[in-house]
């Protein structure tokens, strides 16, 4: 009957253990000594202030792409909300953080990736996070471009749109 308890769930086992016991004769019966249950000492009060949000929200993402076919690298900027051409691609950030020099570095970007096929259609590609530590996460991976994040920027020398 102890083995059965072992492969059964809590309550069963404690049922089956209490039924044994009570077919068995008083004196037959033996109990282990169970261990007295540690208390825990509550937590003492801190004074301690909100966590802030880490995250800079930033007006423009930068960006790198290859053309794999002449093997061209080219960094670009791309105003939060405006969408920027590259080849094939249209790229459009939704917003990109990043974080300031006292934390561990982190910057993202929510960008949206489509492609403009040569029908002339616009189909999406790509829709999600890119992390500018790890480029190959969750960069675009088209078969003649691919594009990654490279950073995140209050200002750019591109003049914002109108």
């Amino acid at each position: 009957m102890h083995n059965l308890c072992v492969a059964l769930a809590g309550t069963l086992c404690i049922l089956a253990g209490a039924t044994s016991a009570r077919a068995q004769s008083n004196s037959d019966v033996q109990t282990e000594a169970l261990e007295p249950v540690q208390t825990l000492k509550p937590v003492e009060k801190q004074n301690l202030a909100p966590a802030g949000d880490p995250r800079i929200s930033n007006k423009v993402a930068v960006f790198s792409g290859i053309d794999k076919i002449t093997g061209r690298i080219i960094t670009f900027d791309v105003y939060i909300d405006e969408t920027v051409q590259f080849g094939a691609l249209q790229v459009t950030p939704r917003v990109c953080y990043s974080r300031d020099e006292s934390q561990k570095p982190k910057t993202t970007t929510f960008v949206e990736v489509d492609e403009i096929t040569l029908d002339r259609k616009i189909r999406r590609i790509f829709t999600g996070w890119m992390f500018a530590d790890s480029p190959g996460l969750n960069a675009v991976d088209h078969a003649v471009y691919d594009v990654w994040l490279k950073e995140c920027r209050m200002e750019s020398d591109v003049p914002p749109p109108t």
